[in-house]
């Protein structure tokens, strides 16, 4: 593991930690990453695999369900496959989520929700005892 970060957003809109998601998603594609991206549960896999396509006008995002089997850049779902290549592990999950140490990379994405950012802070204490120096971003409305 080579870096963790959390981003914190600045609300707890619908919507808005799958859209900072596409949009870190993106990003991190761009700079050839590969991607896997750790949902809550099925209502938000579905979600985030209508944005990535229609987030914003004109992104391609190849991505595709773990579930299915795909060797997409970017796959997601509720649970890591055992033989994902993937470097990029985006959390969004709510709890540790498991085989994250196999990843270069971790980025957690976090709401104003009490439970949610009460959870997070468990998890950035749990890296931290467990010898990682978590980066921590607090975002402004509008980021």
């Amino acid at each position: 593991m080579e870096r963790i970060d959390f981003y914190i957003l600045p609300t707890a809109e619908p919507r808005a930690v799958e859209l900072f998601t596409c949009r870190l998603t993106e990003k991190a594609y761009t700079q050839d990453h590969r991607i896997f991206i750790r949902t809550r549960d099925q209502a938000q896999t579905e979600l985030l695999d209508e944005l990535l396509w229609t987030f914003r006008q004109g992104s391609f995002l190849p991505h595709g369900p773990a579930a299915a089997g795909e060797d997409e850049p970017i796959l997601l779902g509720e649970t890591v496959p055992p033989t994902a290549q993937h470097d990029l592990l985006i959390n969004l999950g709510g709890t540790l989520p498991p085989q994250w140490e196999t990843f270069q990379r971790l980025a957690e994405v976090v709401d104003q929700q009490p439970e949610l950012l009460a959870a997070a802070r468990m998890r950035f204490r749990s890296y931290r005892e467990r010898g990682y120096h978590p980066h921590y971003h607090k975002l402004e409305a509008g980021a």
